[in-house]
């Protein structure tokens, strides 16, 4: 689907409405998301409110507390009515169907500076009014925050089903929100760690028969899976570079494990580790030039950084506990992680050089870490005991943790890049 935009007006301001993210106080900032006028109106502007008040950023008012009604987006509100329900910024819009298209029209306003900060058109087909909304709000969130947004992606996760002992787990993908959840694969293998290919068009997974484990790559827009191959031993735990042109991955040969990684274009791999532990779990820096994994090498499982050819491996994390899942953050800032200690799981980020280590979540097994593309947001799955998996979000700081919309089982969480 193509989305076009058009700015049409974003005035500039002069100590306008800001969300500082990096506050250790942050509030959660007071908008008005009133229902859009035309139709579907309401239903994106409740999508737009929803994104907002889940990054845990935005306060999103009570409509009932509205005193202006029916505003019309192409004259200015009363601000005085906004002001006094203490909005600190309104986001308010118009659609119209024009030759079977859908026309969004928003603007989003600082109330106390009574100015225009952003104003934006997005055209689409009727049925893709939703991604029209997570475009919407990805433009507030970067325009109030000074970052991008998240909102116009999906994710791709193993969804679970069925009693304990007989789980069916297929391949499945969603919107970031949970909505429009589809099935990729049957349930006649065991599907592990899905990634997203930069381009969001292919995801590379791990596929488990009772005689043979393969790494498969399955184009999004053909439907077509195909098979990296055959390796002597066991293959797992693929991930895609950062130009989508190697992928790498894990071969087990009796018990021992190493990084192999393969370009696409010819299919032809090479060797990058070379040691008598399990390593495991690469990942790419964003830049391509390192590769982040977990390897067993020194005793326990702990964190690694090595050159993208595999030269000169260390170790980065120095505390205590078993360290797994490694996975680079998108602006390169943090390498996220898994953490086992004392009887409870961890999701944690420290800096690729081992420092600044910090622990967001502490559960009875929250595992596997995958990033939303701005690098603020981590995804995750949470199992409780007894309990089936379940994806839940947390935020770089620690401070906003909140389980994802998306009311079956689910694990192994891969976030796409923004869509185009």
């Amino acid at each position: 689907m193509c989305v076009a935009t058009a700015m049409v007006v974003a005035n500039p301001a002069r100590a306008e409405v800001q969300v500082n993210i990096n506050r250790a106080d942050l509030k959660p900032l007071p908008i008005a998301i009133p229902a859009f006028g035309g139709q579907q109106g309401a239903e994106i502007a409740q999508v737009v409110q929803a994104n907002l008040q889940r990054s845990g950023l935005f306060l999103p008012l009570d409509p009932a507390s509205f005193i202006e009604k029916d505003l019309n987006a192409a004259v200015q509100p009363r601000f005085a009515d906004w002001k006094t329900i203490n909005a600190q910024a309104l986001v308010n819009g118009q659609v119209t169907i024009e030759g079977g298209r859908i026309r969004v029209d928003f603007r989003l306003w600082d109330v106390f500076q009574e100015q225009q900060l952003l104003g934006l058109q997005f055209t689409s087909s009727p049925e893709n009014w939703r991604r029209v909304a997570h475009k919407i709000s990805d433009a507030v969130y970067e325009r109030l925050t000074g970052e991008k947004g998240y909102f116009d992606t999906r994710v791709v996760f193993v969804a679970e089903s069925g009693a304990r002992g007989a789980v069916t787990k297929r391949l499945a993908i969603m919107d970031q929100d949970g909505a429009n959840p589809s099935y990729l694969t049957g349930g006649d293998s065991i599907v592990m760690t899905p990634r997203f290919s930069p381009t969001s068009q292919e995801i590379t997974y791990m596929a488990l028969k009772p005689d043979s484990a393969t790494v498969y790559l399955f184009n999004l827009q053909s439907g077509r899976r195909e098979s990296l191959g055959t390796f002597p031993g066991m293959a797992f735990a693929p991930r895609f570079s950062p130009d989508g042109g190697r992928v790498i991955f894990s071969v087990e040969r009796a018990g021992n494990s190493d990084l192999f990684v393969m370009n696409l274009s010819s299919r032809s791999s090479s060797r990058l580790t070379s040691d008598p532990g399990i390593d495991t779990s690469g990942s790419f820096s964003p830049d391509g030039t390192k590769i982040a994994f977990n390897s067993d090498r020194s005793g326990s499982p702990h964190i690694y950084v090595m050159g993208a050819d595999g030269s000169a491996p260390r170790r980065i994390s120095n505390g205590g506990g078993r360290y797994t899942t490694p996975v680079w953050s998108p602006t390169g800032e943090y390498i996220a992680f898994t953490k086992q200690e004392g009887g409870q799981f961890h999701i944690g980020v420290m800096k690729p050089d081992g420092t600044d280590e910090r622990l967001l979540t502490s559960s009875y097994l929250d595992e596997g870490p995958t990033w939303a593309p701005n690098g603020r947001v981590l995804m995750f799955s949470r199992e409780t005991p007894g309990g089936a998996p379940k994806l839940w979000s947390v935020d770089v700081t620690g401070r906003i943790l909140q389980p994802m919309p998306y009311p079956g089982a689910g694990s192994d969480p891969a976030w796409s890049p923004l869509l185009n």
